[in-house]
C-alpha cells in the first residue's frame, strides 16, 4: 500500500509556473493543472495512508522536523508524532469518515498551503463521532518531492 500511495504521489509532476492566487475546490472537485496540486495530492495521500494503518506511509509524507499541533499540544518531528500520536490517529481514520466540504490550496515557490474543512462521523473507541474540524497543512517541496512541514488540527461539534 505503500508503494502504491507514494507512486501515487511522486507522479504528478512539479509545475513550470507557481501561482499566486488560491485555489478553491469543492469536494468533487480536484485541484488539477495547478501549482497547488501536487501538494495536495500529498495531504490526500496521507489521509489515505492513516486510513489504511500505514504508518510507514504516513510519516514518509512528513518531514523530520514536521510540528504536528493539537488540542493544544505540540509534537515537534516525525519521531515524536510516530512515537506519540501516530497510531491513534491511525485508529480514528480507520474508524470515522471525513467528508470534505472546502478546501482551499496555495502554493508559491516551494512552499504550498492546503487549508481543508471537513465534517468527521463515525465510531471512535465505542462513541459516536460527529464532528467538523479543521486542518492547515503546509508542504515543503523537496528533491524528491512535497513532504508535510506541518499539521494543525482543530475540531468542534457541529452547530
Amino acid at each position: 500500500m505503500k508503494r502504491l500511495i507514494l507512486a501515487a504521489v511522486l507522479a504528478v509532476p512539479a509545475p513550470a509556473a507557481m501561482a499566486d492566487e488560491p485555489v478553491s475546490t469543492s469536494v468533487s472537485a480536484q485541484v488539477a493543472d495547478t501549482a497547488a496540486a501536487p501538494a495536495t495530492a500529498v495531504v490526500d495521500a496521507f489521509h489515505a495512508a492513516l486510513g489504511a494503518g500505514d504508518g510507514e506511509a504516513v510519516l514518509a509524507l512528513l518531514t523530520e522536523d514536521v510540528v504536528v499541533l493539537e488540542e493544544g499540544g505540540a509534537e515537534r518531528s516525525r519521531e515524536e508524532y510516530a512515537g506519540h500520536h501516530l497510531p491513534a490517529d491511525m485508529t480514528y481514520a480507520a474508524s470515522t469518515e471525513a467528508e470534505v466540504t472546502r478546501r482551499v490550496a496555495w502554493a508559491e515557490g516551494d512552499v504550498a498551503w492546503v487549508l481543508t474543512e471537513s465534517r468527521t462521523s463515525g465510531t471512535f473507541n465505542g462513541r459516536a463521532v460527529d464532528r467538523r474540524t479543521a486542518e492547515t497543512m503546509i508542504l515543503h517541496r523537496q528533491t524528491d518531492g512535497w513532504r508535510i512541514r506541518h499539521i494543525h488540527w482543530s475540531s468542534r461539534a457541529p452547530a
